[in-house]
Protein backbone atom coordinates (compact mmCIF):
# COMPACT_ATOMS: atom_id res chain seq x y z
CA UNK A 1 0.00 0.00 0.00
CA UNK A 2 1.49 3.66 -0.97
CA UNK A 3 1.40 6.36 1.87
CA UNK A 4 2.43 9.60 2.04
CA UNK A 5 0.37 12.58 2.86
CA UNK A 6 1.37 14.44 -0.85
CA UNK A 7 3.35 13.09 -3.46
CA UNK A 8 5.71 11.16 -3.83
CA UNK A 9 3.77 8.32 -1.91
CA UNK A 10 5.60 5.02 -1.63
CA UNK A 11 4.99 2.25 1.31
CA UNK A 12 6.57 4.00 4.21
CA UNK A 13 5.48 7.43 3.04
CA UNK A 14 9.02 9.04 3.90
CA UNK A 15 9.69 10.32 0.45
CA UNK A 16 6.22 12.78 0.23
CA UNK A 17 7.06 16.40 -0.08
CA UNK A 18 4.97 17.57 3.11
CA UNK A 19 4.22 15.50 6.36
CA UNK A 20 0.12 16.76 7.35
CA UNK A 21 -0.07 19.63 10.00
CA UNK A 22 0.71 20.61 12.48
CA UNK A 23 3.46 23.16 11.02
CA UNK A 24 5.11 25.17 13.48
CA UNK A 25 6.48 28.64 11.60
CA UNK A 26 9.13 31.04 13.66
CA UNK A 27 10.94 33.77 12.17
CA UNK A 28 11.43 37.58 11.14
CA UNK A 29 8.73 39.43 9.58
CA UNK A 30 9.24 43.14 7.96
CA UNK A 31 5.75 44.29 7.39
CA UNK A 32 4.70 47.40 5.02
CA UNK A 33 1.41 48.93 5.23
CA UNK A 34 0.72 51.47 2.23
CA UNK A 35 -2.72 52.36 0.07
CA UNK A 36 -2.75 51.14 -3.36
CA UNK A 37 -5.31 51.93 -6.21
CA UNK A 38 -9.25 50.28 -4.98
CA UNK A 39 -10.08 50.33 -8.52
CA UNK A 40 -6.57 47.48 -9.55
CA UNK A 41 -7.24 45.88 -6.53
CA UNK A 42 -11.21 44.67 -6.19
CA UNK A 43 -10.59 42.90 -9.69
CA UNK A 44 -8.01 40.37 -7.47
CA UNK A 45 -10.49 39.80 -4.95
CA UNK A 46 -12.63 36.92 -5.54
CA UNK A 47 -16.01 37.55 -6.23
CA UNK A 48 -18.49 38.14 -3.29
CA UNK A 49 -15.81 38.41 -1.05
CA UNK A 50 -15.73 42.10 -0.40
CA UNK A 51 -14.99 45.75 -1.47
CA UNK A 52 -11.04 47.01 -1.67
CA UNK A 53 -10.73 49.63 0.84
CA UNK A 54 -7.20 51.11 -0.62
CA UNK A 55 -4.81 49.60 1.62
CA UNK A 56 -2.58 46.63 1.09
CA UNK A 57 0.27 45.25 2.84
CA UNK A 58 3.28 43.58 2.37
CA UNK A 59 5.28 41.04 4.27
CA UNK A 60 9.56 40.14 3.80
CA UNK A 61 9.87 37.06 5.92
CA UNK A 62 12.49 34.58 6.62
CA UNK A 63 10.86 31.37 8.46
CA UNK A 64 11.73 28.39 10.05
CA UNK A 65 9.46 25.65 10.42
CA UNK A 66 8.53 21.94 11.38
CA UNK A 67 6.47 19.66 12.26
CA UNK A 68 7.89 17.09 15.31
CA UNK A 69 11.07 18.84 15.70
CA UNK A 70 13.12 16.65 12.72
CA UNK A 71 13.56 19.90 10.66
CA UNK A 72 16.00 21.66 12.59
CA UNK A 73 18.23 19.21 12.83
CA UNK A 74 18.69 19.39 8.84
CA UNK A 75 17.52 22.96 8.24
CA UNK A 76 17.65 22.85 4.61
CA UNK A 77 13.98 21.02 5.03
CA UNK A 78 13.37 24.14 7.58
CA UNK A 79 14.31 27.44 6.50
CA UNK A 80 12.98 29.76 3.54
CA UNK A 81 12.28 33.02 2.93
CA UNK A 82 8.77 34.32 0.99
CA UNK A 83 7.29 37.78 -0.06
CA UNK A 84 3.67 38.16 -0.59
CA UNK A 85 1.04 41.06 -0.20
CA UNK A 86 -2.53 41.40 1.07
CA UNK A 87 -5.23 43.52 -0.39
CA UNK A 88 -7.48 45.04 3.03
CA UNK A 89 -11.08 44.63 1.82
CA UNK A 90 -14.18 45.36 3.93
CA UNK A 91 -16.31 42.51 4.45
CA UNK A 92 -19.36 42.16 6.57
CA UNK A 93 -18.38 45.89 8.32
CA UNK A 94 -15.09 44.33 9.36
CA UNK A 95 -11.59 45.29 7.49
CA UNK A 96 -10.32 41.70 6.31
CA UNK A 97 -7.55 40.16 4.17
CA UNK A 98 -6.69 38.61 0.86
CA UNK A 99 -3.35 37.00 -0.64
CA UNK A 100 -3.32 37.36 -4.38
CA UNK A 101 0.56 36.90 -4.90
CA UNK A 102 3.23 35.35 -2.87
CA UNK A 103 6.53 34.27 -3.72
CA UNK A 104 8.77 31.18 -1.97
CA UNK A 105 12.24 30.07 -2.56
CA UNK A 106 11.37 26.82 -0.98
CA UNK A 107 9.09 23.67 -2.87
CA UNK A 108 8.11 22.76 0.60
CA UNK A 109 7.02 25.55 1.68
CA UNK A 110 5.28 26.17 -1.94
CA UNK A 111 3.05 22.93 -1.68
CA UNK A 112 2.09 24.27 2.09
CA UNK A 113 0.48 27.13 0.96
CA UNK A 114 -1.29 25.83 -1.89
CA UNK A 115 -3.15 23.44 0.80
CA UNK A 116 -3.72 26.56 2.55
CA UNK A 117 -4.99 28.65 -0.09
CA UNK A 118 -1.75 30.58 -0.41
CA UNK A 119 -1.09 31.33 -4.44
CA UNK A 120 2.61 30.81 -4.41
CA UNK A 121 5.46 30.79 -6.91
CA UNK A 122 9.02 30.25 -6.83
CA UNK A 123 11.24 33.68 -5.99
CA UNK A 124 13.97 34.42 -5.05
CA UNK A 125 14.16 36.57 -1.58
CA UNK A 126 16.15 38.59 0.48
CA UNK A 127 16.50 40.81 3.81
CA UNK A 128 18.89 42.72 6.01
CA UNK A 129 19.73 40.39 8.58
CA UNK A 130 19.48 42.30 12.54
CA UNK A 131 22.07 41.09 15.37
CA UNK A 132 22.32 42.23 18.86
CA UNK A 133 25.72 43.63 18.34
CA UNK A 134 27.12 46.71 18.84
CA UNK A 135 28.86 46.26 15.02
CA UNK A 136 28.30 48.09 11.52
CA UNK A 137 27.38 45.16 9.71
CA UNK A 138 24.93 44.13 12.87
CA UNK A 139 22.00 46.34 11.96
CA UNK A 140 20.05 46.54 15.20
CA UNK A 141 17.11 47.40 15.18
CA UNK A 142 17.55 50.90 16.74
CA UNK A 143 16.67 54.28 15.48
CA UNK A 144 18.49 55.64 11.83
CA UNK A 145 19.12 51.80 11.39
CA UNK A 146 18.62 51.14 7.51
CA UNK A 147 17.43 47.49 5.82
CA UNK A 148 16.56 45.89 2.77
CA UNK A 149 14.83 43.48 1.04
CA UNK A 150 14.05 42.12 -2.52
CA UNK A 151 12.16 39.97 -4.67
CA UNK A 152 13.15 38.60 -8.20
CA UNK A 153 11.13 36.19 -10.08
CA UNK A 154 12.65 34.41 -12.99
CA UNK A 155 15.43 36.20 -13.22
CA UNK A 156 13.62 39.80 -13.08
CA UNK A 157 13.36 41.84 -9.71
CA UNK A 158 9.59 42.29 -9.10
CA UNK A 159 9.82 43.77 -5.72
CA UNK A 160 12.21 46.18 -3.50
CA UNK A 161 12.16 47.93 -0.28
CA UNK A 162 14.02 50.04 2.04
CA UNK A 163 13.37 50.56 5.68
CA UNK A 164 14.65 53.41 8.24
CA UNK A 165 13.73 52.84 12.03
CA UNK A 166 12.69 55.25 14.02
CA UNK A 167 13.28 53.71 17.60
CA UNK A 168 9.62 53.36 18.30
CA UNK A 169 7.61 50.44 18.50
CA UNK A 170 5.84 48.90 15.80
CA UNK A 171 2.49 47.77 14.80
CA UNK A 172 0.94 44.74 14.14
CA UNK A 173 0.54 45.48 10.50
CA UNK A 174 -1.22 43.20 7.65
CA UNK A 175 -1.81 39.22 8.75
CA UNK A 176 -0.41 40.22 12.17
CA UNK A 177 -3.47 41.88 13.26
CA UNK A 178 -5.86 40.91 10.58
CA UNK A 179 -8.29 38.02 9.35
CA UNK A 180 -6.67 36.59 6.55
CA UNK A 181 -8.35 34.48 3.45
CA UNK A 182 -7.01 32.51 -0.02
CA UNK A 183 -8.61 30.61 -2.42
CA UNK A 184 -8.21 26.62 -2.76
CA UNK A 185 -8.79 25.02 -6.35
CA UNK A 186 -8.14 21.52 -7.65
CA UNK A 187 -6.89 22.27 -11.41
CA UNK A 188 -7.14 18.71 -13.39
CA UNK A 189 -6.28 17.21 -16.59
CA UNK A 190 -8.36 13.86 -15.52
CA UNK A 191 -11.48 13.81 -18.41
CA UNK A 192 -12.13 17.41 -18.72
CA UNK A 193 -9.65 19.90 -17.92
CA UNK A 194 -10.83 22.58 -15.06
CA UNK A 195 -8.77 24.59 -13.16
CA UNK A 196 -11.33 23.32 -10.14
CA UNK A 197 -14.19 24.91 -8.33
CA UNK A 198 -13.05 27.81 -6.13
CA UNK A 199 -12.99 27.47 -1.97
CA UNK A 200 -12.41 30.49 0.42
CA UNK A 201 -10.21 29.10 3.00
CA UNK A 202 -9.13 30.58 6.22
CA UNK A 203 -6.03 28.41 7.66
CA UNK A 204 -6.62 27.35 11.61
CA UNK A 205 -3.78 29.52 13.33
CA UNK A 206 -2.68 28.55 17.13
CA UNK A 207 -0.43 29.85 19.49
CA UNK A 208 0.64 33.26 17.73
CA UNK A 209 3.58 34.45 19.24
CA UNK A 210 5.03 38.42 19.05
CA UNK A 211 8.84 39.62 19.85
CA UNK A 212 9.12 43.52 20.22
CA UNK A 213 8.48 45.05 17.18
CA UNK A 214 10.14 48.18 15.85
CA UNK A 215 8.56 50.39 13.98
CA UNK A 216 10.25 52.44 10.17
CA UNK A 217 9.44 54.37 7.40
CA UNK A 218 9.99 52.80 4.28
CA UNK A 219 10.10 53.14 0.36
CA UNK A 220 8.56 49.83 -1.41
CA UNK A 221 7.94 49.75 -4.90
CA UNK A 222 6.57 47.18 -7.42
CA UNK A 223 8.10 46.67 -10.94
CA UNK A 224 6.84 45.63 -14.58
CA UNK A 225 7.24 42.04 -15.48
CA UNK A 226 5.53 39.85 -18.54
CA UNK A 227 4.15 37.32 -16.61
CA UNK A 228 3.46 38.60 -12.56
CA UNK A 229 0.97 40.97 -12.04
CA UNK A 230 2.12 42.31 -9.08
CA UNK A 231 2.57 45.81 -9.97
CA UNK A 232 -1.37 46.68 -10.30
CA UNK A 233 -0.88 46.99 -6.58
CA UNK A 234 1.84 49.76 -6.90
CA UNK A 235 2.24 51.36 -3.54
CA UNK A 236 1.14 55.40 -2.91
CA UNK A 237 2.02 57.57 -0.98
CA UNK A 238 4.08 57.12 2.50
CA UNK A 239 4.58 53.71 3.29
CA UNK A 240 4.72 52.31 7.33
CA UNK A 241 7.12 49.46 8.29
CA UNK A 242 7.39 47.19 10.96
CA UNK A 243 9.39 44.44 11.64
CA UNK A 244 10.50 42.25 14.47
CA UNK A 245 10.00 37.94 15.47
CA UNK A 246 6.56 36.48 15.31
CA UNK A 247 5.73 32.51 15.55
CA UNK A 248 2.41 30.46 14.94
CA UNK A 249 1.25 27.38 14.47
CA UNK A 250 -1.24 25.99 11.60
CA UNK A 251 -2.94 23.01 12.57
CA UNK A 252 -5.81 22.79 9.23
CA UNK A 253 -7.91 24.95 7.35
CA UNK A 254 -11.31 25.80 7.32
CA UNK A 255 -13.80 26.50 4.11
CA UNK A 256 -15.53 29.96 4.47
CA UNK A 257 -19.47 30.95 2.83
Amino acid sequence: MLEGFTPPHTPSGRSALVPPPPWHYAGTVLSLAFAVDAGAANPLLPAGFGKATGRAYGHFCDWQATTDGWELLDPIYAQYKEFFVLIEAERDGAAVLYCPFIYVDQDISMARGWLQGWPKKLGQVWMTRSYDLDHPAAARRVAGTRLGASLAVKDRRLAEAAVTLTGGEGRRLGFLGLPTFGVVAAPSIVGEVTSGAMALVRAKVENPVAGPLSAGEASLRFLESPRDELSALAPKGAVEASVGSFALTVTGAYRVD
